[in-house]
């Protein structure tokens, strides 16, 4: 019988995980090596250039460019508030003069008496890198960031929108097969990250908003309620960027699919923990999957314990339930029902080896090997 090995996505009660957390230029790291550090702490910080206005003023004071220096009341390297006026003509025989308050504040980077026009740099923007998890300084990169090390209970999604958040994780279903609906949501779930076991539905997920929920975590989602959520359809992109007021992490695929057992028992297991959850997602080149930490307490770590990871990975076989990871089928799941030994040719001309995958609705569909991962239960 044909086997492969194929990766799938990582469920591990106990892990040591190691996380780098970097600026995106250079900057000022804000702790040292072996320090303790906790989720919302900043490590690292920076400021970004500020937004550039460019201003014609040639064509707003309608004088030409080489008088342009001239008519400024300001130099090169002064700063300008709004409403200050920035420019005024000469006019003529020093009447009908005309003047142009400014509609940005910032400080002026360049003139030119070639174009007639100013260039504005607004203040610099901060950005701060968190740590996004408790745990330990084991490295720090100069004017970059640093690696942070820590003992955790780690589960990734198949599929997540929205940023890192935090919060203690709290279990709303009952079941791993209980769909999230708005009546299992209530105040007291505020700021936390809301587990729930099947689909989330719509309505859910706009009363998790409104209540103020961290992030939802569950099993599904319907590919519509998700595009009217967003209000756009997503399509293949990276996501993580989201800005809907919370994070949603999917586990297992698109439609009424339940939580694998194994993913929700150990969420269920952790209830009461603070907990750091990122929905930024890739699954193009470079994937990237959204992911739920959970750090160990020290004193609860097993010296002796064995990394589970079984659900990680492992041989694929007809019959093995699966999960598409690509466009155009992302996120349906089947089981594998033939593993021609051959390559074939694909649509884009290249070779590679595939599998046909006979899906819940009884469709068999044809994919590369490496559009697939194993779903362990």
């Amino acid at each position: 019988m044909a086997v492969a090995y194929t990766p799938g996505l990582k469920v591990s009660p106990q892990t040591q995980l190691r996380i780098r957390r970097s600026l995106p230029i250079s900057g000022e790291v804000k702790v040292s090596i072996g320090q303790k550090v906790q989720p919302q702490q900043v490590v690292a910080e920076t400021l970004l250039p500020g937004n550039v206005y460019p201003l014609n003023i040639s064509k707003m004071l309608s004088i030409p460019p080489a008088e342009v220096p001239g008519a400024l009341l300001k130099k090169q390297g002064d700063y300008v508030k709004v409403g200050e006026t920035l420019a005024r003509s000469k006019g003529i025989f020093g009447f009908f003069k005309n003047e142009l308050a400014s509609k940005y504040e910032g400080q002026i980077e360049s003139i030119s008496k070639i174009t007639g026009q100013v260039i504005l740099r607004g203040e610099p923007l901060p950005v701060q890198v968190k740590a996004f998890l408790n745990g330990t300084i084991v490295e720090v990169i100069p004017n970059e960031g640093v690696v942070i090390e820590a003992e955790t209970t780690f589960i990734q999604g198949i599929f997540g929108v929205g940023g890192e958040t935090y919060g203690q994780i709290k279990v709303a279903t009952k079941s791993a097969e209980e769909a999230l609906t708005p009546d299992l949501l209530e105040e007291s779930m505020r700021g936390k990250i809301v587990i729930g076991g099947g689909r989330m539905t719509y309505e859910a997920v706009y009363k998790a908003i409104d209540l103020g929920i961290a992030a939802l975590v569950c099993g599904g989602i319907d590919d519509q309620d998700l595009k009217a959520i967003l209000g756009y359809d997503l399509g293949v992109a990276v996501t993580g960027s989201e800005k809907i007021g919370i994070t949603l992490i999917i586990t297992e695929g698109f439609g009424d699919i339940t939580m694998a057992r194994r993913t929700y028992d150990l969420l269920k297991s952790r209830e009461g923990a603070d907990a750091a959850v990122n929905g930024a997602t890739q699954i193009r080149a470079g994937v990237m999957r959204p992911e739920i930490v959970v750090p160990i307490d020290p004193k609860h770590v097993s010296k002796n314990a064995i990394e589970d990871t079984s659900a990680g990975g492992g041989v694929m076989e007809v019959g093995v339930s699966v999960r598409v990871i690509r466009d155009p089928y992302f996120g349906i799941l089947g089981k594998v029902k033939a593993l021609p030994h051959e390559p074939v040719v694909l649509e884009s001309g290249s070779h590679a080896r595939i599998l046909q995958v006979e899906t819940l609705d009884g469709k068999v569909l044809t994919v590369p090997r490496a559009n697939v991962e194993l779903i362990t239960r």
